[in-house]
């Protein structure tokens, strides 16, 4: 009996999740759907889904770019932070002791 091997290959060999993820990324993907929620005819609920899965680059190349200016994700628009705010009324506390002990004294 001759014992024959075979190479088989799997498109899946040729491309790395890097590469995908890559591609996919650079090309960009949308997913959109809408859920309707009827009774007796009466639309009761209507929930329209938009995904835009791509990358940040691309993105604004399409003219898509809701984070820039929003000061949840932007810092330059964001005011002094919370952390900032407590360390200067933080400050402002320990001037008034040491006044206030100072006085004492």
């Amino acid at each position: 009996m001759a014992n024959h091997h075979r190479n088989l290959s799997h498109s899946t060999d040729s491309t790395t999740v890097a590469d995908l993820l890559e591609r996919l990324l650079d090309k960009g993907v949308v997913i959109a759907g809408d859920i309707r929620v009827k009774l007796v005819e009466v639309e009761l609920l209507t929930i329209e889904v938009r995904l835009l899965v791509c990358s940040v680059d691309r993105a604004v190349e399409m003219g898509v770019d809701w984070w820039r200016g929003n000061p949840a994700f932007d810092s330059s628009v964001r005011g002094p932070s919370q952390s900032a705010a407590l360390e200067e009324r933080l400050e402002r506390l320990e001037e008034k002791i040491e006044t206030a002990l100072t006085a004492k004294l």
